[in-house]
């Protein structure tokens, strides 16, 4: 690895942090907009649902997401805060179909503490002013005009420190705030201001509201006729308007959204932490309002924002569980819920933990994450390829050649042929084609020229009507020979025989000619004439794979001349042969036995072939065939792992498919099932569509539970998690486990229950020196609730035999073990402050321990460690990262080097001997290096910053591993890379660059950037620059992965400016950038 890193989002964030509703695109259209942290996705509400309109990279933070609608505007604006004080309003340009930037700027103060509770950002409900509270003390007025232009910002002093909520009141002539707040005594008061813009001051507001519940902590406003606020505790829902006082009791919950349904504001949607949805409802006669009631509706995923849309429909977007579509109906189901859930969203944040694993042994890594929280928590398992989901249940033929779609599905076995079609009720049921012979295998069998089927079976080749389905006409094989392969167009067949005899027979109305009849030196293996010139029904050309020479060769037709005759070499037969035309160059593809595939170029006129490469798909025989997704032709490559082939901007492509062994494929495009797949495997055939080709696939564990940590025993075939498990009541009681789940089924078949206050920190698979077995060894701590940090954990080691934990051995220890790492047949814990090495011993009862070996102290809190050789780096909570050494001989851990910035750490990885990388709290990542080559002991003594990046994302964990197939033949396959996971459900790659690459994509970043402008007009540079309390720095040695994949999606002219301004040819970038989208 090196000091040059390439950093790409693999997976999106998925954590929906704020939505809003509104009339953004078009006065009449009703449009749902969602922020997922770093970025904003802008739907379209359509009687058929959401209609995805817009995703796109916020260059910050979100900590607003707000629509307003000035006097005399006909659609919403949108206004954004990010967390770094950027603001920008945004409008739709509905000619052009982009976001246009009205307005844009800085709130940032030089002096002045950022409030404890999160940025909280208003608009007034008449539009005069949007009201930002940042700052400790301090309230900031961007005012509005009445052309909706915003003016020159200012602060006004605010009294109260500790701010839990503001919010403006309806219907007050002048704007009017009301603030939720704790003063110094714990107690929590509401007390409202008039905001005067012109003395830029506040006056005293119409009311004050002192001594509410102790939890409140939530203020919604509500719109006139009623006015007034509503204030949300944890036991009580009081409303107050300055004159009418009501209050309610409710079960203790704390409440963390809300959205309004009616805009009167007589109804609101309360979710709580637990998921649990209530509708509060104001009665009221008139406008004078008489009480609350709350009705509990059911539940959902926790939410972290609602949005009410139309009819009963909610959109429920949650940061710890899947987002969903839910409608409330009138009448509970069977278990008393108004809920039902019509979409869910995938969300894997928080990711807490993953690990990196091969479960399907076919060389490619699968991130398995610990996703979710509370009752949320799931596991997550996630690859890169295609997914084949399994509906109900090779040829397709169309009924008639006037159809669109396909009405039978040829299903062929040994000794017998069944035709399957699909009935009224979507279902595939058996019927019969008259004219076929259903007693024998099929070879080949196509719809055909005037209305007719071809069935090639070892005997002969049938002519069938289609419509009549009868047979018109039959070419028998000569005595003693039988038919091996076979191949057609819609007026062609091409068959070979056995003893390398090739015939060529013409399709007439109702009759087969033969053609054309040669003789080959050996057996032939395979063959094919799909049509690759400007006729689609008409091949010119044949090609024949051949048995003994290990040969492609290209015959003419209709004469059956040699063309070409090209020599694979090796051992290994062709097994499959394909004239295909990709982005309109004609290719032909050659599959062996052994799995392996050529590709080259065909010249249609000539026969001839160039360009020969070579890539490994598989182990086992390979078989191609044609099908189309989305108007692009693709093939499908069959074996023990399938593949499909496709093109992308002139380059053939190859993307697992998430099934094991597929042994024959065809294309169905039937009215049902529009597109589909039929797939062929052992003892079972499934109908599928292809998904959007090379992307990342998702399947979901659902553990109604908290998994925290993740571990993979492979000798086992097992995962151990630490989970906790939450009992809701006045307490809030967890539970914590470890569990034992079966890699391939996910079930649970082992738990082990921790002592109460017992949490499981860490856990790691692993084995020792001098003993055979692997265990799971598992790092707990006690958090006792008077303790400020836990003075008390153990080291549990389990192993697993028939599918049991047994725990083989405790250790005690002095303090929570955050850590555990494998280290040279022994095991490395990081406790509290400190950290140990313990060897495994024997007892003289022939039991074994752990025993402490040494330790090494002088950190605030040890969370990270990772190990290399005799190496440790260390992770402190404040001191950044630490190198220390093992010295076998003394017995001791040593420290040798540090980095003497004041980081708070997230994670650590070692990238190689010299580097290793960090995460911070601030969202940031860097590398350090060792100075082993410095003069000086001071020198050698520091670990020297070499790379900073700002991710804007709270990294929980790095692991080295790869989530693509590496192709040998690729120039990514050499290149390094970690995986790393996020609180927003990111999944990320950094990959270390060879410095010559790095230059030349850092020359490449730097003319998109001005290319590709950030939207609000925020500054790309400024988003990446490493930032933390003390100190913001430019980005360096770290490139944005997604702005230069983002190359490929611009349009021709914008490729052009940038190959002009780098001199280098546009066919060449779009090279190079493909290279890289394969690292993940």
């Amino acid at each position: 690895m090196s000091i040059w890193n390439y950093v790409v989002t693999a997976h999106k964030p998925t954590n929906v942090t704020h939505s809003c509703v509104g009339n953004f695109t078009g006065a009449q259209e009703l449009n749902l907009i969602i922020a997922k942290c770093t970025r904003i996705e802008i739907h379209l509400l359509t009687p058929q649902g959401l209609q995805p309109m817009l995703d796109v990279p916020i260059y910050g933070r979100i900590s607003t997401l707000e629509l307003f609608k000035p006097q005399g505007e006909a659609q919403d604006f949108l206004f954004i805060l990010t967390e770094r004080y950027k603001f920008c309003v945004l409008q739709w340009d509905a000619e052009a179909g982009e976001l246009v930037t009205r307005a844009m700027g800085d709130v940032s103060d030089r002096i002045g503490r950022p409030t404890d509770n999160g940025q909280i950002g208003i608009i007034d409900p008449d539009c005069r002013l949007i009201g930002l509270h940042l700052y400790d003390g301090l309230f900031k007025v961007i005012p509005i005009d009445s052309k909706g232009q915003l003016k020159e910002a200012f602060n006004i002093r605010l009294e109260e420190l500790q701010v839990l909520d503001i919010k403006f009141l309806y219907g007050c002539s002048k704007p009017t705030i009301a603030v939720l707040f704790q003063d110094n005594r714990d107690a929590r008061h509401v007390k409202t201001y008039e905001v005067l813009l012109k003395e830029k001051d506040f006056a005293d507001g119409p009311w004050v509201q002192n001594n509410l519940d102790n939890g409140a902590g939530l203020l919604i406003p509500v719109p006139l006729p009623l006015g007034g606020v509503i204030i949300i505790g944890e036991q009580t829902i009081v409303y107050y308007n300055g004159f009418v006082f009501k209050a309610i009791s409710i079960q203790p919950a704390i409440t963390r959204a809300y959205g309004r349904v009616d805009a009167d504001g007589s109804r609101y949607l309360l979710s709580d932490l637990t998921g649990m949805l209530h509708l509060l409802v104001i009665t009221h006669e008139k406008d004078r309002v008489t009480g609350l009631k709350v009705e509990r509706l059911g539940e959902t995923s926790a939410a972290s924002t609602i949005s009410y849309l139309d009819n009963a429909v909610v959109y429920v977007g949650s940061s710890y569980g899947d987002s969903q579509l839910i409608k409330l109906n009138l009448q509970p189901d069977s278990k008393g819920s108004y809920v039902e859930v019509l979409e869910s969203f995938v969300n894997l944040g928080p990711i807490v933990d993953f690990c990196v694993v091969d479960l399907e042994r076919q060389g490619q890594g699968q991130v398995v994450t610990c996703s979710g929280a509370f009752k949320d928590g799931t596991l997550r398992i996630v690859r890169n390829g295609i997914e084949l989901p399994g509906i109900k249940g090779m040829w397709s033929l169309r009924a008639s050649s006037k159809d669109v779609y396909d009405t039978f599905l040829v299903v062929t076995f040994i000794s017998e042929t069944r035709i399957l079609a699909i009935n009224a009720e979507d279902e595939l049921e058996e019927t019969e084609i008259e004219g076929f012979d259903s007693d024998a295998q099929t070879l080949f069998c196509q719809n055909v020229l005037h209305d007719q089927l071809i069935q090639v079976t070892a005997s002969s080749l049938r002519l069938v009507d289609a419509i009549s389905r009868r047979q018109l006409n039959e070419w028998r094989a000569p005595p003693g020979l039988s038919i091996n392969v076979a191949a057609a167009s819609s007026s062609q067949v091409l068959l070979a025989t056995g003893g390398g005899h090739l015939v060529y027979i013409e399709i007439g109305q109702r009759e087969l000619i033969e053609v054309k009849h040669v003789k080959l030196e050996y057996e032939i293996s395979c063959l094919d004439i799909n049509p690759v010139g400007e006729d689609p029904d008409r091949s010119y050309l044949a090609v024949v794979g051949m048995w003994t020479d290990i040969t492609a060769r290209i015959f003419s037709l209709p004469n059956l001349e040699l063309l070409t005759k090209h020599s694979l070499g090796g051992e290994i037969i062709p097994r499959s042969v394909l004239f295909c035309t990709f982005e309109g160059i004609p290719y032909l593809l050659c599959a062996l036995g052994d799995g392996h595939l050529f590709n080259f170029i065909l010249d249609v006129n000539t026969g001839q072939l160039s360009d020969r490469k070579k890539v490994s798909l598989g182990t086992q025989p390979i078989t191609l065939r044609t099908f189309r997704s989305k108007n692009a032709t693709h093939v499908f490559a069959a074996s023990d792992r399938p593949t499909v082939i496709y093109s992308s901007n002139r380059k053939l492509l190859y993307s697992n498919v998430n099934l094991k062994e597929v042994n024959y494929m065809c294309p169905f495009n039937s009215a049902s099932f529009p597109d589909s797949l039929a797939i062929g495997k052992e003892g079972e055939l499934t109908i599928g569509t292809i998904d959007d080709i090379q992307k990342l696939h998702i399947r979901t564990v659902p553990l109604n539970e908290h998994a925290r940590r993740i571990a993979h025993q492979e000798a086992t075939r097992t995962f151990a998690i630490c989970s906790a498990k939450y009992i809701p009541t006045v307490e809030d009681m967890e539970t914590h486990f470890v569990r034992l789940l079966d890699d391939q089924t996910f079930e649970n078949i082992a738990s082990f229950q921790l002592d109460a206050y017992e949490n499981g920190c860490s856990i790691i698979s692993c084995s020792f020196t001098d003993d055979n077995n692997v265990y799971y060894c598992v790092g707990t701590g006690y958090a006792i609730p008077e303790e400020s940090e836990p003075n008390k954990g153990r080291i549990l080691v389990f192993l697993v035999e028939d599918g049991k934990l047994q725990l083989v051995a405790e250790k005690e220890t002095k303090g929570a073990v955050y850590n555990l790492n494998a280290f040279n047949g022994k095991l490395l814990a990081a406790i509290n402050h400190k950290i140990h090495l313990y060897k495994w011993t024997l007892r003289d009862d022939g039991t074994r321990e752990l025993q402490s070996e040494c330790g090494h102290h002088g950190h605030i809190l040890a969370l990270f460690v990772q190990s290399r050789g005799d190496f440790i780096v260390m992770g402190d909570l404040m001191k950044s990262i630490s190198l220390l050494i093992y010295k076998p001989e003394e017995g001791a851990i040593e420290e040798c080097a540090r980095d003497y910035n004041a980081n708070w750490m997230s994670a650590v990885e070692i990238l190689d001997d010299d580097i290793y990388l960090g995460a911070e709290n601030s969202f940031n990542l860097f590398t350090v290096r060792k100075n082993s080559d410095a003069a000086t002991d001071e020198e050698r003594s520091k670990l020297e910053v070499v790379g900073e990046y700002h991710l804007g994302e709270f990294v929980n964990r790095f692991r080295h591993g790869s989530l693509v197939m590496r192709l040998p033949d690729s120039e990514t396959s050499q290149i390094p890379t970690v995986i790393f996971g996020t609180v927003n459900g990111v999944i990320g790659v950094i990959a270390s660059l060879p410095q010559e690459q790095y230059m030349f994509l850092h020359k490449l970043q730097q003319n998109l950037v001005k290319v590709i402008k950030g939207v609000g007009g925020l500054s790309h540079e400024q988003w990446r620059s490493f930032s933390n309390e003390r100190k913001t720095v430019d980005a360096k040695n770290f490139l944005d992965g997604d702005l230069i994949e983002s190359f490929l999606d611009l349009s021709r002219s914008r490729m052009e400016e940038i190959s002009t301004a780098m001199s280098v040819p546009v066919e060449e970038l779009c090279k190079r950038v493909e290279e890289l989208t394969r690292l993940h």
